[in-house]
């Protein structure tokens, strides 16, 4: 059976309002309270009614607010990027607000309010393992909100893109090791499920396979881009009798949760192990040793995902083919590397 068009009276019983009411909610919600919008919001969501027309209704009122959207505010990796997003948002005159992905599935909901409640004009989105689907809906439902995706990349999403070269800065962080004669190279991997993971793997594979190497299995340690699964993944690299000289560390915090558990065991780098990171933190240059590590352009990036964003809040006609900016990494080379020459290619201690 053929399910019926919502109308407007299925809108009105399902919020306990009159027709009139929701009519007045669309049409010019400065006319009725701030409870009575949002159980008309509700009542469109659910109901289904004419979502794209009702919901930009809803928000015909501009907030001059952005919402920022990340998996984990309290990694450090964000501070930079926030902070540029939240200058060029300022000198364009709007607010920013922050939702932390973290809490999983309670985050849909809260997503939906900050959506459908007009207390944010468009989304920059700082998580590329949200639902495509899900978030194409809640983007329709709120009337076609402008989303903006930036750091890792959703694909084929149709939203616009500002990311960084993850698989072409991993060939060369690689690279950088084997130029310095290393053979034994290992990685320090990210989430499994992970895109940025994915591609930095993929780019630690490419190299290896252009110098004529294959990852070692045993090699290529899991983690979760903190200090911690990289303080495990020392305990791991202790317990082989064959080692790698030499590690790619998917990011700054394992590489230094890895060198730390190293070095409560006597092993020093670079003279026993080189190691390579990415982002480029503010603790990489006064880590002992100073890191040698991948540079994200992290406020550029930050600054053109807003920029991109609210150029597409103020001129829905942005929207059009979607942007797909990727900016490079630059390789910093600190004291954490060091020649092959200088490390026993057998066991990772130090040549006598």
């Amino acid at each position: 059976m053929e399910r019926k068009t919502p109308t407007i009276q299925d809108v009105a019983r399902f919020a306990n309002v009159s027709t009139a009411t929701v009519s007045r909610a669309l049409s010019s919600p400065e006319k009725v309270s701030e409870g009575t919008r949002a159980r008309v919001s509700e009542a469109v969501r659910v109901t289904g009614y004419t979502l794209n027309q009702a919901g930009r209704s809803l928000r015909q009122r501009s907030a001059k607010t952005i919402l920022v959207a990340l998996p984990d505010i309290r990694n450090p990796f964000f501070s930079s990027i926030l902070d540029a997003i939240e200058r060029e948002a300022a000198t364009r005159g709007y607010g920013v607000l922050v939702l932390n992905l973290y809490f999983g599935h309670e985050t849909i909901r809260r997503l939906q309010d900050f959506l459908l409640s007009n207390r944010a004009d468009g989304l920059l989105l700082l998580d590329g393992s949200v639902d495509t689907y899900l978030l194409q809906t809640l983007s329709s439902q709120a009337g076609a909100i402008p989303i903006v995706v930036a750091c890792e990349e959703i694909p084929n999403s149709g939203f616009h893109t500002v990311l960084t070269d993850n698989v072409d800065a991993a060939e060369r962080a690689t690279q950088h090791l084997i130029d310095l004669g290393h053979r034994r190279i290992g990685h320090l991997l990210g989430p499994e499920h992970n895109v940025v993971s994915r591609e930095r793997f993929t780019g630690f594979a490419r190299a290896l396979a252009a110098a004529g190497l294959s990852p070692v299995p045993e090699w290529n340690f899991r983690g979760n881009f903190d200090m911690e699964s990289g303080f495990s993944a020392a305990a791991r690299f202790l317990s082989m009798t064959e080692r790698p000289t030499a590690i790619f560390a998917a990011n700054d915090e394992s590489a230094i949760g890895f060198l730390s558990g190293l070095r409560q065991h006597g092993i020093i780098c670079p003279r026993d192990i080189s190691v390579v990171g990415f982002d480029d933190l503010g603790v990489a240059p006064h880590y002992v040793p100073p890191l040698t590590t991948m540079r994200q352009p992290r406020e550029a990036l930050g600054r053109m995902a807003a920029e991109a964003l609210i150029d597409v809040v103020e001129d829905p006609e942005a929207l059009g083919m979607p942007l797909r900016i990727v900016l490079r990494s630059e390789l910093v080379v600190r004291e954490s590397t060091a020649r092959m020459a200088r490390v026993d290619m057998e066991g990772g201690n130090r040549s006598s």
